[in-house]
């Protein structure tokens, strides 16, 4: 039997292989057995959205320039808003999580194994500081965050000791994928950073002057701003992913060093629009299937009627993860596929390699994620302290912003390491005996399994 499924993923090897883009032409594989057809409707999507996207910021910058001249006039008329008290701290949050980001990605390149032991004791214990200092600013909204705060410290903590026994192989698989970074990676980094740098400081400018003014309409207009803000930032993070992750998977399956500059130009004229159908729905179906094993951890052998409920709803996530998944980037790139179409492909043959469970207990995800949320929680400490100590009734909705940037932003500084992962996963699923590959992935799974034989025993 064993025979027989080598046999079969060689027969697949040998199909893809052809398939691979061996310089900068985009074409596409052969027809995977979940059919999504590159119809006219999907092209049209793809175009649709990238056009969305453009206007969105175009209106969004027109909004923000109106909004920052009515907020200036109005500040300089009243006394109710000091643009000196408000800008300052947010702007230098911003600055700070931008430099932050970069040293972070340094230090979790150079030394993965002390980054991602750190991050999972960090990250808890900012959090908690966080609380601490919404708690000191007093208002309801902030003793609200400050409570969430205070109880996502305790789970990140709690989940940390769970996931201790992973450590090891997080580490392993994160040293191995990163091991031979891109060309001109810290230059991509970098240029994203500032990219954010100047994108965030321009929506702030919008938001302080909606917020000079604090009339329900302007409350309208921050959200929408931040709305914007989220999706931007996801694509850009994913433009470099993409990028990535398609020189890595070039170089891991191929052994062909591809040229990052060629990588990004060919992501740039044919890959917005998939790109942003993807930063749209991977953080939605995320949060589905994530919220869905947490409910099926605590439905567990206590009730019948809630294990109904969490395995119905977890049915759904897993569907849902099917056609829209952080790992379709990688076929996006490499094929040109539409995005549903390759997250579709590349889950089919995570399936077919026995690699779904290994996949879901992958830490490279959360130790990104708990590295946003650690220098967030750096960032509203700087800009929530310095707003406190200026004006107290600034320093909540400062606290909020300064957050969500410095958490972004590190998920972008990242970007380019989960990319590297995420290409090595699919290049290995595509081809198991690949003697490009060590003995990594093959003794993780073999301890998955004994773990599982043990478990049903």
């Amino acid at each position: 039997m064993e025979r027989s499924r080598e046999l079969h993923m060689q027969n697949f090897n040998m199909q893809t292989q052809d398939q691979r883009i061996p310089s900068t032409s985009i074409i596409k594989i052969a027809e995977p057995s979940i059919k999504i057809e590159a119809t006219v409707a999907g092209k049209f999507l793809r175009r649709l959205f990238q056009i969305i996207f453009f206007i969105q910021l175009s209106l969004i910058s027109i909004l923000v320039i109106a909004l920052t001249i009515r907020g200036l006039i109005y500040a300089g008329n009243t006394h109710r808003f000091h643009p000196k008290k408000w800008y300052p701290p947010i702007l230098v949050s911003t600055a700070s999580a931008g430099i932050v980001s970069f040293i972070w990605q340094w230090i979790s390149f150079k030394n993965p194994s002390k980054a991602l032991k750190a991050v999972f004791c960090l990250s808890p214990l900012l959090t908690c500081a966080i609380g601490v200092l919404h708690v000191l600013i007093g208002s309801p909204l902030s003793l609200a965050a400050g409570t969430i705060a205070v109880v996502s410290g305790v789970i990140q903590s709690l989940y940390a000791c769970w996931v201790s026994p992973r450590f090891e192989y997080a580490i392993k698989i994160l040293s191995v994928s990163t091991s031979f970074p891109p060309e001109k990676t810290p230059t991509f980094v970098t240029l994203s950073i500032i990219t954010c740098v100047i994108y965030c400081s321009f929506l702030l400018t919008g938001i302080g002057g909606a917020t000079a003014t604090g009339t329900g309409l302007d409350i309208v207009f921050i959200i929408v701003i931040l709305l914007t803000f989220t999706w931007s930032m996801q694509v850009i993070k994913n433009m470099l992913s993409v990028t990535i992750s398609r020189v890595r998977y070039m170089n891991f399956a191929c052994g062909v060093d591809m040229s990052t500059q060629i990588a990004f130009r060919d992501t740039v004229k044919h890959l917005v629009g998939s790109v942003c159908i993807g930063s749209a729905l991977v953080p939605i179906f995320g949060t589905i299937r994530g919220s869905a094993r947490a409910m099926n951890m605590v439905a567990e052998d206590r009730d019948e009627f809630l294990f109904s409920c969490a395995n119905c709803y977890s049915g759904v996530a897993s569907t849902l993860t099917t056609y829209g998944n952080r790992w379709g980037f990688v076929h996006l790139g490499v094929y040109n596929k539409g995005f549903v179409q390759a997250s579709a492909d590349t889950w089919e043959m995570f399936i077919r390699a026995e690699l779904i469970p290994l996949i879901d207990s992958d830490l490279t995800g959360v130790f990104c994620f708990l590295s946003g949320v650690a220098v967030g929680s750096i960032c509203t400490l700087a800009g929530g302290t310095w707003a406190l100590t200026v004006h107290k009734g600034y320093a909540t909705e400062v606290s909020i912003y300064a957050f969500l940037i410095g958490y972004f932003m590190c998920r972008i500084a990242l970007a380019w390491q989960q990319a590297c992962v995420s290409a090595y996963y699919v290049a290995y699923a595509e081809n198991p005996l690949s003697p490009r590959f060590d003995a990594t992935i093959p003794i993780r799974v073999e301890e998955l399994q004994r773990n599982l034989r043990r478990h049903e025993v």
